[in-house]
């Protein structure tokens, strides 16, 4: 698995568990914990771009939050 899927793995996760969205700080605490190995500039710049590669899957309710398009 590529550092970008597992990236996306652990987002799309925390996600699903948390129907009302998650702050992006939350978000960057959540992948250093669960993978350290991940390097904090990949992971912003991941969690950033998310919105542009999963339109379909994720959106921003408000500024800095992001939220399954499911729980809409």
């Amino acid at each position: 698995m590529t550092i970008t899927e597992r990236v996306y793995k652990i987002i799309f996760e925390e996600l699903e568990k948390n129907p009302d969205g998650m702050q992006w700080s939350e978000l960057l605490k959540i992948i250093k914990q669960k993978d350290p190995t991940i390097h904090p500039k990949t992971a912003n710049g991941l969690v950033w771009k998310m919105i542009e590669k999963y339109p379909d899957k994720v959106y921003k309710p408000k500024k800095g939050c992001f939220r399954l398009v499911k729980y809409k």
